[in-house]
């Protein structure tokens, strides 16, 4: 066995994991649940479901850390309109505090990475290895931790969506994205023995095409690798400028597009239980405000 995949596998036993404290435990908390937002190919999409994500996550009432896993081109910050700085290198280098670095705004906490650090570049780091500390020494402070992943297939991206909970692949019509998310999935499989994912499939123009990409590549990955694909959801395209986009994309204002958006995660909160502490009134009630059925 490869002396990274030990690794991740010694992280990702229970046995491993950093002890919560005493009055975590006897709140009857839990650790979170990680998700990687990942992808075969770059431009589908993923940086921004990963932040509409944690956002409508954190809304519900949701403890919810968002992690950039691309170490020196983070753009989560851009997305947000917040000014860049390169405050993760003094993490790295032990001269700031993890909730120094953070950007927080309510339950959405965001841990953005470096935009052209020259020092970062020429470090010897292991920064998957970096993050998964980072997640193992926070975990409990959390209900959620999303990763937004480097798409494609190095190293460090396959390592960061192996150790979490749950993969959602955004996927789009594209063949190449369609040819590389297959990639991706039988990478995972052969490296560290992943069999179940999750694709959401991004910019669809109808519903034919929505459900070619779907039964193209979940039938594709079952049949030649045996590893099962559960259908999150899909995302329509929408006609918005280039300028527009990320404004139209995280806003909560209450359209129909919003509302399929937040069925999406009532979906997926449903099926994997979410944190107990908080399911009452999580999700299920954002989905009843935006009148999800």
């Amino acid at each position: 066995m490869h002396k990274t995949t030990e690794w991740l596998l010694s992280f990702s036993s229970e046995k491993s994991l950093k002890a919560p404290t005493r009055s975590l435990m006897t709140d009857g908390f839990k650790p979170c649940t990680k998700i990687s937002i990942t992808g075969g190919k770059g431009g589908v999409g993923k940086t921004s479901i990963a932040l509409k994500t944690a956002q409508q996550l954190a809304l519900a009432g949701f403890r919810t850390l968002l992690i950039d896993c691309d170490s020196n081109l983070s753009n989560t910050a851009i997305k947000l309109g917040l000014p860049l700085d390169n405050k993760f290198e003094k993490l790295l280098s032990a001269e700031a505090a993890f909730e120094e670095v953070l950007i927080q705004n309510g339950n959405f906490h965001l841990l953005p990475a470096c935009n052209g650090s020259i020092e970062l570049f020429e470090s010897k780091l292991n920064f998957s290895e970096i993050i998964i500390d980072i997640i193992s020494s926070h975990e409990y402070e959390y209900d959620y931790i999303l990763l937004d992943c480097p798409a494609g297939v190095s190293r460090e991206a396959l390592t960061l969506n192996a150790f979490c909970d749950h993969r959602w692949i955004v996927v789009t019509p594209d063949k190449s994205s369609i040819t590389d998310s297959y990639s991706l999935v039988k990478l995972l499989h052969a490296r560290f023995g992943i069999k179940d994912n999750h694709l959401l499939v991004n910019m669809y123009q109808n519903d034919k095409q929505l459900l070619k990409v779907i039964t193209t590549l979940s039938e594709t990955i079952e049949n030649f690798l045996g590893v099962r694909t559960h259908f999150l959801g899909g995302i329509q395209k929408v006609e918005v400028s280039a300028e527009g986009f990320d404004t139209f994309f995280l806003s909560e204002a209450k359209t129909e597009w919003q509302k399929n958006f937040v069925k999406l995660l009532y979906r997926f909160t449903e099926k994997d239980g979410g944190p107990t502490a908080l399911r009452s009134h999580g999700v299920s009630q954002m989905a009843h405000e935006h009148d999800v059925h």
